[in-house]
């Protein structure tokens, strides 16, 4: 395959991934971290960081933006449940999983 034909089959697929997260605002950040151990905001964290190495200016706040289809404040507070005690405690054995890996 061509690198161009592979970026453009790379960037359709990462532009389904966020239009999919966006349209399903009830997977809640802690549940992508629980389940992939990566969530909406690490998502915003690695398009800044692209841009960056790119000799870019995309603010962290800007790519939230990007990712969540709006500013981060209002998903926040529009769409953002507050984590239960069972969805925090996953979060912590995923975090010691991850951490015994090492």
């Amino acid at each position: 395959m061509e690198e161009h034909t592979r970026i453009e089959l790379e960037a359709a697929t990462f532009r389904h991934l966020v239009k999919h997260l966006q349209e399903h605002a009830d997977t809640q950040n802690i549940d992508l971290m629980i389940l992939a151990g990566f969530c909406r905001n690490c998502l915003a964290k690695w398009y800044s960081a692209a841009a960056e190495s790119r000799g870019l200016s995309i603010g962290y706040a800007e790519a939230q933006e990007i990712i969540y289809g709006m500013p981060y404040p209002d998903w926040k507070e529009r769409l953002q449940a507050e984590a239960t005690p069972e969805q925090l405690e996953a979060f912590k054995a995923r975090q010691q999983r991850e951490q015994s890996a090492q």
